[in-house]
């Protein structure tokens, strides 16, 4: 379904890209348009997790550079039944977290030193468990090729408003020039933004349930949860500033009061999500498929690859 759903998206991306191709620059400008959105097309499928990873400037982790944090992700991605994914440390102070990749043989989790400070053990096991269950789910393409598209979009604003600004008066006395650049002005950003929150919302719900199942916990995730939004609002993440186009991919709003309009929020609300994992934790909830210490030994923290120093509440 998520495969017939990206190729959806990437159609969509296609169309607009000759649309406003053809509004900006007549037939010619749709056939210029209907090549880069083949090029950006390919290159989305094959390269959207590498630079959704290179965007936030995550850095690959070893089993040498964090060997507790590492077995704990071992551990989940095996009660999941999926191969061990890659794995990342995002350097920013704001508890956070996200998934990438085309399938789950060539996925990642990237997880920032915030997070690692700010969650307990049991807590970072449930957001682990959270972005297993995406890429088990084989939500991780959609979501990343949904950021490149939505970068590209933005871009085709940016091209608009270049236009406007430097195509002269010819332009503005066009009556489709100005609409092409209305639909680049307004329209293209509007979509990419439409585009994330189509995908993000149900998928964010299925993944919680799912990654209660992985670790069979449901209050780990939900305790988690609280903690990230709250520190979300607090500590701004500078890539994700720079890159709103991602936003969609963390599994809480990385601009949360900042510079998200509610109207175009990506994400549920967390207070809902944390209510539905609080009635799953109340009728039981769902108990592990294979018992195993998904959460590092006491005593020990993750270790980060420049300092070798412990960090957070897990010392």
């Amino acid at each position: 379904m998520n495969a017939v759903k990206t190729m959806m998206l990437l159609a969509t991306l296609t169309a607009l890209f000759m649309g406003a191709g053809f509004l900006l620059g007549g037939s010619g400008g749709a056939m210029i348009a209907l090549v880069f959105a083949i090029a950006t097309n390919a290159f989305a499928w094959w390269n959207s997790d590498r630079l959704a990873l290179r965007a936030h400037n995550a850095e690959p982790v070893s089993r040498m550079a964090a060997p507790e944090l590492y077995d704990m992700v071992e551990g989940l991605a095996r009660n999941a039944e999926l191969p061990m994914p890659a794995l990342y440390v995002i350097r920013s102070d704001q508890p956070n977290a996200f998934a990438t990749g085309r399938n789950p043989e060539n996925s990642a989790v990237a997880v920032t030193e915030g997070l690692m400070r700010t969650l307990s053990r049991e807590e970072l096991a449930g957001v682990i468990a959270h972005e297993l269950a995406h890429i088990k789910n084989r939500d991780t393409l959609i979501m990343t090729v949904a950021a490149t598209v939505a970068g590209a979009i933005s871009m085709l604003a940016n091209i608009a408003q270049f236009g406007m600004i430097f195509g002269g008066n010819d332009n503005r006395n066009n009556p489709l020039g100005m609409i092409g650049l209305l639909v680049g002005i307004i329209v293209a950003p509007l979509a990419a933004m439409l585009i994330q929150m189509a995908i993000s919302r149900t998928r964010e719900y299925s993944a919680d349930r799912m990654g209660a199942e992985i670790c069979g916990q449901p209050m780990w995730l939900a305790s988690a949860l609280g903690r990230i939004a709250g520190g979300a609002q607090r500590v701004e993440m500078d890539t994700a500033e720079r890159n709103p186009a991602s936003a969609h991919l963390f599994i809480v709003n990385p601009l949360a009061g900042r510079r998200f309009d509610s109207l175009f929020a990506t994400h549920p609300a967390t207070e809902n999500r944390i209510a539905a994992l609080q009635a799953m934790a109340a009728e039981g909830g769902p108990q592990p498929v294979r018992t195993r210490m998904m959460a590092p030994p006491v005593g020990h923290a993750p270790r980060t690859p420049r300092t070798g120093a412990r960090k957070g509440p897990w010392s």
